[in-house]
């Protein structure tokens, strides 16, 4: 099993590319031991020391570290990521709870259904290459409230992104939003 590694925008988050599924149409992201149990494979990349973050998505994941170089931690993220899918072992037991509410007012429901459709067509994608997600939160009195996660959270330049790319994308496109933030 060869597994492709590629650095991220994030110089404490590396994205691996196992060549496989790793959670189709879905994401998820772990922040501490605890919320990594319901997944076997984050849970042991979770036991590495100086590893402070995975997060899934639909063909790679991603591990944000604290400690440590990279040359001392690849290897032993790899080793845990090719037991894991050699073994057929469930990515994910029991279900999660992680997913937060969406809070709009309804009658904005036309405008966030074009905030949803520019972030899922023109921003994900661009955000998953380098190794994150970002979803739709929230929009309240003309700001967007987005979710940043895998690579993306904790990026030196990702409030350059959300400022400077994401923010003037979403103006452009639509009036009513004045500003985005991040969750």
């Amino acid at each position: 099993m060869f597994i492709e590694t590629v650095s991220t925008p994030n110089p404490n988050t590396l994205k691996f590319i196992p060549g496989c599924d790793v959670l189709p149409g879905s994401t998820r992201e772990y922040k501490n031991p605890v919320e990594a149990e319901e997944s076997p494979l984050a849970a042991k990349i979770f036991l590495i020391d100086g590893v402070s973050g995975v997060f899934f998505s639909d063909d790679f994941i991603t591990v944000t570290k604290t400690a440590y170089e990279w040359p001392q931690l690849k290897p032993i993220i790899l080793g845990e990521i090719m037991d894991h899918f050699l073994s057929d072992k469930p990515l994910i037991v029991g279900i999660s709870q992680d997913k937060q509410e969406e809070f709009f007012d309804p009658k904005d429901s036309e405008t966030v259904d074009k905030i949803k459709e520019l972030i899922q067509t023109r921003v994900r994608p661009a955000v998953a290459h380098d190794g994150g997600d970002i979803t739709f939160q929230g929009f309240k009195s003309g700001t967007v409230y987005l979710n940043l996660q895998g690579a993306c959270a904790g990026c030196p330049s990702s409030t350059m992104t959300l400022k400077n790319g994401i923010e003037n994308l979403l103006k452009h496109y639509i009036p009513e939003v004045m500003e985005v933030e991040a969750i």
